[in-house]
C-alpha cells in the first residue's frame, strides 16, 4: 500500500536549528559534515515558500560569558557570541527575507537547547496560525531533539525531516535509541521524497573535510541514518551541540 504523501499549507512551518558558522566545519565547535545537509535545507525553503508556508530559523546567541563556555566553568568552548562571525547563519544557506528569527540561550546563567526553551517561538506559532511544525538542522541529538520534544508537549504535530538533519552520535546507539523515543513522543520523520511535490535534489556541496573527499558517499549515508538522541521534554540535556 503506498504511503501518504504530505501536502504543504499556510498552517505549517520549516524550522531551521542553527545552521551557524560555528557549528560548520573550520567554526569553534563544528559539527562533522555540517555543512553537508545545507543544499538540502535550501531544497527546503524552496519547496515551502513554494507552497506559502512560514520559514522559522533558529540560533544560538550567548553572551561572552555564557554558563555553558568553559571559561565560565561549562563544556564548551566559546561559540556563537551574539554579534561575532561566528554567530552569523551560513551564507550558504538561502534563507528568504521573511524568516522569522529566534535567539535562544541568550541568558548567561541558563543553559537552553530548545528553539521553545525562554523565546517566544510558542507564541510566533500560534500569531501564525501554524499547526504542523517540520524541523531540520544542527544537531539532532542535541537542539533539535529539544525543541521536537518540546513541540510535542505543546501539542504541534511534528516532522523531523531526516534528509536535512545530521547527528552526532557521541556514544553508539545514543541516535538510534534517540529515535525511539522520539517516535514514543509522537514525532514523524520524513525526507523529500515523502512530499506531495517532492524536488530534485542538489549534488553534495564539496567541503575541505579529507573524510568526505576520500568517502563522498559518506555525505549521502550521513543524511540518510541522522537521528534524534534521547530526550525529554521535561529532563534536558546537560550537554550542547
Amino acid at each position: 500500500m503506498s504511503k501518504t504523501k504530505i501536502s504543504l499549507n499556510e498552517h505549517d512551518a520549516l524550522l531551521i536549528t542553527d545552521i551557524q558558522i560555528d557549528f560548520l566545519p573550520g567554526g569553534a565547535l563544528p559539527v562533522k559534515g555540517g555543512d553537508q545537509i545545507i543544499p538540502v535545507i535550501n531544497n527546503y525553503i524552496e519547496h515551502f515558500q513554494s507552497a506559502d508556508s512560514h520559514i522559522i530559523a533558529s540560533r544560538d546567541w550567548h553572551p561572552a560569558n555564557h554558563i555553558s563556555f568553559k571559561n565560565q566553568g561549562g563544556l564548551w568552548p566559546e561559540h556563537c557570541v551574539q554579534g561575532t562571525g561566528g554567530a552569523k547563519f551560513s551564507p550558504k544557506m538561502k534563507l528568504p527575507d521573511k524568516t522569522l528569527i529566534i535567539s535562544k540561550a541568550t541568558d548567561p546563567a541558563h543553559e537552553a537547547y530548545s528553539a521553545f526553551d525562554t523565546t517566544n517561538l510558542d507564541l510566533e506559532l500560534e500569531r501564525l496560525g501554524i499547526k504542523r511544525l517540520f524541523v531540520a538542522g544542527l544537531a539532532t541529538d542535541y537542539c533539535v531533539v529539544n525543541t521536537v520534544l518540546d513541540a510535542r508537549t505543546l501539542g504541534f504535530e511534528t516532522v523531523v525531516l531526516m534528509d536535512a538533519t545530521l547527528g552526532i552520535d557521541v556514544k553508539p546507539g545514543d541516535v538510534d535509541h534517540a529515535v525511539e523515543e522520539m517516535t514514543k513522543s509522537g514525532a514523524k520523520q520524513a525526507v523529500d521524497a515523502d512530499f506531495a511535490e517532492s524536488f530534485d535534489k542538489l549534488p553534495i556541496e564539496e567541503t575541505a573535510s579529507d573524510a568526505f573527499a576520500e568517502a563522498p558517499s559518506a555525505a549521502f549515508e550521513a543524511k540518510k541514518k541522522a537521528r534524534l538522541r534521547s530526550k525529554t521534554a521535561k529532563k534536558r540535556l546537560k550537554t550542547e551541540q
